[in-house]
């Protein structure tokens, strides 16, 4: 008999958990119907989160809104007449997160961008009526809130034609720009993630895919991002902490002297709410209307932390307007070329578009949108290159084909060998190009 996959395991486990919550929450005389969002039973890949579709068996009424007058910090009364609900169940096996506040930082994260993006039309933010915090190791992390409309963009993307990418990029920029300029509450002081004080104030706490900081600065937040990797790569018995053949031993000498340099023509002072994986990119992040092409919601704020504006570009965007990414060895490839595109403006006319290659058209409209609104973005952030750097100094240390226990199992002894040795190949380059 097959061995149960490691996301199906506690299927029912999970449903029955849902119903009791839904009783203990609205006073339900009879299950609702729960129905999974984009769940595959057999993924090798552990869900982050596991999301669910609720139908209540009838409506909320005026007695169970009124119930829910005084809310938790993060929520707003649930709506009379309320039949449908998005049901988010945090996974405690995910990959690297850290579930002391995980729940807690979606939550004050997504109120944070209730309140950046209040002008923008449709209403985009999901509502939060309820959740449970995943701090205790017993607990089970969970949120309920608003069913938004719309199709995710993604699923139509590659379809589009570049008109219509526009359309799509032209709103992105808008979000992205009323993210940059909102103003933090003066209660957020330091770069990582937020969570809720006892008073319901939204504070700086630990960044959920870290599990460590707040920071008082953006270079100190990578400073203690590498000393996390390095702790890791120490552990892992294919990196052995890069001691072989002297890397270690530059790697502490940049950590200690090149990430200052580094950060020396960037303003690191600078704190801005800031989401990873929320764009169209991600799997679902941004739905859409598909008649009109308006954007409908963006959802899925599991990632986000409160960082410097260019760390958006660092570590979203891929496959949209491309991540923005630091020095490479080969420095003919095109990725190379659209990354000197983005730092300095491109080239006319643009070179052509192959199969498998750069889209482009589709950057360059992108970048257009940007330029529109005036977004901080590569251009016009200066000494973005020199902090891309040390972002890829951080992904080589502790690559994820190397570290990550899912993908570990598929692939053979051979191929995790092979993969750590490129990186150690592409993490010497990358140190001898920065000096060290």
């Amino acid at each position: 008999m097959a061995a149960t996959n490691h996301n199906h395991a506690n299927y029912q486990a999970r449903l029955d958990f849902i119903q009791n919550q839904l009783q203990e929450q609205f006073s339900l005389k009879e299950d609702a119907a729960i129905t999974p969002i984009q769940y595959d039973p057999e993924c090798v890949f552990k869900y982050n989160n596991f999301v669910y579709c609720i139908s209540l068996p009838v409506p909320i009424t005026v007695n169970q809104a009124a119930k829910y007058r005084y809310q938790q910090p993060g929520c707003v009364p649930i709506p009379e007449g309320t039949k449908e609900l998005i049901f988010r169940l945090a996974n405690p096996n995910a990959e690297g997160m850290n579930r002391t506040t995980r729940v807690e930082n979606e939550v004050a994260t997504i109120a944070l961008a209730s309140a950046a993006l209040a002008s923008f039309v449709p209403r985009v933010v999901p509502s939060v009526y309820a959740w449970g915090s995943a701090a205790v190791e017993s607990s089970q992390g969970w949120i309920i809130q608003e069913l938004m409309p719309g199709a995710p963009v993604d699923e139509s993307f590659d379809a589009m034609d570049l008109e219509q990418k526009r359309q799509i990029f032209a709103q992105m920029a808008k979000l992205l720009k009323s993210l940059q300029d909102y103003k933090l509450p003066k209660s957020i002081t330091s770069f990582g993630g937020v969570t809720f004080d006892d008073t319901g104030r939204t504070i700086s706490t630990a960044m959920t895919s870290v599990g460590a900081g707040p920071w008082p600065s953006y270079e100190a937040s990578f400073e203690g991002r590498l000393e996390v990797a390095l702790r890791k790569a120490d552990a892992n018995p294919y990196i052995k902490g890069w001691y072989a053949n002297g890397v270690r031993e530059r790697l502490d000498a940049f950590i200690k002297r090149g990430v200052p340099a580094q950060f020396e023509a960037l303003g690191s002072s600078k704190t801005g709410l800031l989401y990873m994986q929320t764009l169209v990119s991600s799997t679902n992040n941004l739905l859409f209307d598909a008649t009109s092409g308006r954007i409908t919601a963006l959802i899925d704020y599991d990632f986000a932390c409160v960082s410097h504006p260019s760390y958006e570009f660092l570590r979203s965007f891929d496959g949209a307007g491309g991540q923005f990414r630091g020095w490479s060895s080969d420095e003919a490839t095109e990725d190379m070329a659209l990354r000197e595109a983005k730092l300095h403006g491109f080239p006319s006319p643009l070179p052509p578009t192959t199969k498998d290659g750069v889209k482009w058209n589709v950057m360059k409209a992108w970048e257009d949108e940007l330029e529109k609104l005036d977004v901080e973005r590569p251009r016009n952030i200066p000494g973005i290159d020199k902090v891309a750097d040390v972002d890829t100094v951080l992904r080589t240390i502790l690559p994820w084909r190397v570290s990550n226990s899912d993908i570990l199992r598929l692939q053979s002894e051979e191929v995790i060998i092979k993969c750590r040795n490129e990186n150690e190949e592409q993490l010497v380059g990358l140190l001898s190009r920065l000096g060290f």
